[in-house]
């Protein structure tokens, strides 16, 4: 497949850009589900030993991609603890 990619970037050299946006599109939808799987409160890989990671989470954690007027670091507990 890659052969004839490459073949037809040759040939045609407006697809040059189209393949290139693609590409970027495609590494970065897999680079954020990684994101999603590695690093968000509600997976949990390891059952045994955190199963409830979401209860582990302070008050100042940031676990969204981006915030747009939130400075977590300033943020104080509102509400009692489970």
């Amino acid at each position: 497949i890659l052969r004839l990619i490459i073949g037809q970037a040759k040939k045609h050299l407006s697809l040059i850009p189209l393949f290139i946006f693609i590409e970027a599109g495609g590494t970065g939808a897999t680079l954020y589900v990684l994101r999603l799987a590695l690093f968000n409160p509600d997976v949990s890989w390891d059952k045994k030993s955190n199963p409830e990671p979401w209860k582990k989470l302070g008050p100042n954690d940031q676990y969204k991609f981006y915030s747009v007027n939130v400075d977590y670091s300033k943020l104080k507990k509102e509400g009692p603890d489970f």
